[in-house]
């Protein structure tokens, strides 16, 4: 491909993702693969370098453009580089007229800054939300020492705070690697780590992970446990769910049981575990504030809506996890989320409302207090966003 044609790819390119996500449709990186495999005529050069076009777009860009060409013509008048691609020969886009307006530079949407502001962020600290993200991967402590496993792996490095956790080079291709084929690393950023070591987690205990997903924090949950107890990993999302027995059998996770959910009748399903964990994680559905860095696209895709409708599943989620704490046990509520609705202010709403329950500061060694809970942000200590607290039953 030119560079003109490169230029008029990342506008095909961005005209597809604004459009998803307006209409909620498929994720960017799915929509590049799904581009690419259709011309297969480009090489690895031209895909990474289309794919480096879009992403610098989308990075620049608070509010969704209209289209493609607006949000190339605002990179092309901040990097003369792209602007020199847009010359209007064969395959390129057609050149930049001087009046022609291009997409407006910014962190994110105006309401959603504000409301990350009201949140206790400053300023400085929005910046780094759009940051290209590192690569960490958990060794798994059941199979593995991180000492051997970063002597294995070229260019890995101990991560600065999560114990079992390494960073590796950008680009480096982990399910390649011996390591991931035999079970004993997985991706997972430093921040996912660290919160779930809010569960205190110990062996031979009961413990339910009720947004399960794909089951990354169940497997680093089975991993502490010493594959010693009993771990129920539910979701509503038979496709996420599904992804998790074949991960557990390569990380040798045999204490994991898989039970997908119906969504609003969850506690009927779940009956059986009534005061009967000893820990239960609520790894809530959310805005994704804090994971902008891997995908940025998502601050075009959030509307104050959907946010209202993000919280009120959230509350859901606790009245169904609460009642499966035994006395004395713990809930762990994390969100990946910055905004004080989605964090601070549901633990104040749950508290509110539910007696013999207290809140106690997460064993985090970084982060800050938010409201009865604990924050990371990626300007404070280099992870993604997450805001966790761990409330204990004391009758």
């Amino acid at each position: 491909m030119t560079p003109g044609g490169r230029a008029q790819a990342a506008v095909e390119l961005l005209d597809a993702i604004i459009a998803a996500a307006r209409d909620q449709g498929a994720a960017a990186d799915t929509l590049i693969a799904r581009y690419f495999a259709e011309r297969r005529y480009a090489g690895s050069k031209d895909r990474r370098a289309v794919r480096e076009l879009v992403y610098a777009a989308i990075r620049l860009l608070g509010e969704r453009p209209e289209n493609g060409r607006q949000a190339i013509v605002a990179l092309a008048r901040h990097d003369p580089m792209v602007a020199a691609m847009i010359d209007g020969s064969a395959h390129a886009p057609p050149p930049i007229d001087p009046v022609e307006p291009g997409a407006v530079e910014g962190i994110a949407p105006a309401w959603l800054v504000d409301r990350l502001e009201r949140s206790g962020l400053a300023a400085e600290a929005l910046p780094p939300l759009l940051e290209r993200a590192p690569l960490d991967i958990r060794v798994n402590r059941s199979s593995a020492d991180p000492a051997a496993i970063a002597a294995e792996i070229e260019g890995a490095v101990p991560l600065p705070h999560a114990p079992n956790g390494l960073r590796l080079p950008n680009g480096t291709s982990v399910e390649q690697l011996d390591a991931w084929r035999r079970g004993a690393i997985e991706v997972q950023d430093e921040g996912s780590q660290l919160v779930t070591t809010a569960a205190e987690i110990a062996r031979g205990m009961r413990v339910v992970d009720l947004c399960a997903g794909a089951g990354g924090k169940t497997l680093a949950l089975a991993a502490a446990m010493g594959n010693q107890g009993q771990i129920l990993a539910c979701d509503s999302d038979r496709a996420r769910l599904s992804r998790l027995a074949p991960r557990a059998e390569r990380a040798g996770a045999t204490i994991v049981e898989t039970r997908l959910l119906d969504p609003g009748r969850e506690a009927e399903a779940l009956q059986d575990w009534t005061e009967a964990a000893d820990v239960v994680l609520v790894d809530a559905p959310c805005s994704g504030t804090g994971t902008w860095r891997r995908n940025p696209e998502a601050r075009w895709r959030l509307t104050p809506d959907r946010l209202e409708r993000l919280s009120t599943l959230q509350a859901h989620l606790l009245e169904v996890a609460w009642p499966l704490v035994k006395p004395g046990g713990a809930l762990v509520y994390v969100v990946c989320s910055l905004l004080d609705e989605e964090g601070a202010g549901q633990i104040a709403a749950f508290l509110g409302v539910h007696e013999g329950w207290s809140a106690e500061p997460p064993r985090i060694p970084t982060g800050v207090a938010r409201g009865l809970g604990w924050r990371l942000t990626p300007a404070h200590d280099g992870t993604d966003g997450f805001f966790v607290a761990r409330l204990v039953r004391t009758c």
